[in-house]
């Protein structure tokens, strides 16, 4: 990933932070800043986003805080909470009002909501500001494990089929349309499905980081990290069949120096967005059912890793998992068609049974 978008990522970050920091309370900014070393831009981000949210639910909705601005909270008026009053704000961001918007969150917005809220009052306890942590005790949401959506062989074959096709639409004009961009979707797709990417790992490569000698790819992770991924000759075919199509775009816009793998019609690097409306696209028609995104795109890279090689420390690392634990969750549970073939295991009678028990389930040494 080239090391400018990195940090033109993380200067549009910081930017929205600093807007959201002086609307906050100035203990708000040492809170951030005091998390700076352990916490990535976005994560810092969301924490003020919700902080904020909180704060303007206080002042709404509590006494303490009537006729206050956010940023005249001190930390004096939070050591009035009690547990109550943030168990309150948690049921109320079920179903709330933002800009002529409403919004909702379930166990997972809200077991972030209260992450910020506990991460900023364990640094008030710790530096003295509060006389106690009121938010200790409130225990976390339970969060139920997601189903894994993931596409199986025949789907992935269908939606390959569907980019490289020339009419798969009912529209001939979209048709028309996708026909100009059919290499790149292809390349995209591809790419996802040979090498587990993340969206934004992928929309960050530059041509200078694809090596055709080796068939690898220097990709900057989560964090700032930069890897070597590699991927397969059936990949490495379809990105030399689009790069052509690529040049000859930007060689025809005058833009001799753009450095992007991906492009857009615009001939710059193409969108996060774009790239999940492409994939959004022509899933739907593969597996109208399933809503794929690039992330189900990964986790079927990631489970088609782990069934060939069983090996769930060497799918961790090509996925730049920091925690196998993360791996063990999502790609070493049992698939359908493991847990068919198990099922076929079971026999209710086996009448080799030396005590001819009915009763007794039966499985097979083989």
């Amino acid at each position: 990933m080239s090391e400018k978008y990195y940090d033109d990522k993380n200067k549009e970050l910081f930017t929205k932070l600093k807007h959201i920091s002086t609307l906050l309370p100035s203990f708000c900014s040492d809170f951030l800043i005091g998390i700076e070393m352990r916490t990535c831009e976005l994560t810092r981000l969301n924490y003020a986003r919700d902080i904020l949210l909180f704060f303007t639910y206080l002042i709404e909705n509590c006494n303490i805080f009537q006729n206050c601005q956010v940023s005249e909270i001190s930390a004096s008026d939070l050591d009035k909470l009690k547990a109550i009053d943030i168990e309150r704000y948690l049921s109320y961001t079920s179903f709330y009002t933002h800009n002529d918007k409403i919004l909702k969150n379930k166990e997972r917005g809200k077991a972030r909501k209260l992450s910020a809220i506990k991460s900023l009052f364990k640094y008030l306890y710790k530096n003295s500001l509060l006389s106690s942590d009121v938010s200790s005790m409130i225990s976390a949401p339970r969060i139920h494990d997601k189903p894994i959506v993931r596409l199986e062989n025949n789907e992935v074959n269908k939606l390959l089929d569907n980019v490289e096709s020339n009419s798969k639409f009912n529209s001939k004009r979209q048709d028309a349309y996708n026909l100009n961009t059919q290499e790149r979707d292809l390349a995209i797709i591809s790419l996802f499905l040979g090498t587990g990417l993340r969206v934004s790992e992928l929309v960050g490569l530059d041509l200078d980081d694809i090596n055709f000698l080796d068939n690898s790819l220097m990709v900057t992770r989560k964090g700032g990290n930069r890897s070597i991924q590699y991927f397969t000759t059936e990949v490495k075919e379809i990105l030399e069949e689009y790069l052509p199509t690529r040049s000859h775009l930007l060689d025809k816009a005058g833009k001799h120096d753009e450095k992007a793998l991906f492009i857009s019609l615009q001939n710059s690097r193409i969108s996060v967005r774009a790239v999940q409306n492409i994939v959004k696209k022509f899933a739907k028609l593969a597996s109208p059912l399933k809503n794929i995104s690039p992330h189900k795109l990964r986790s079927t890279f990631g489970t088609t890793l782990y069934r060939s090689t069983q090996d769930i420390y060497a799918v961790a690392e090509i996925l730049g998992h920091r925690d196998v634990n993360t791996t063990k969750k999502h790609y070493a549970a049992m698939s359908e068609s493991i847990k068919r073939e198990a099922s076929k295991k079971i026999k209710l009678r086996n009448h080799d049974n030396p005590n001819n028990d009915p009763t007794t389930l039966y499985v097979p040494t083989d």
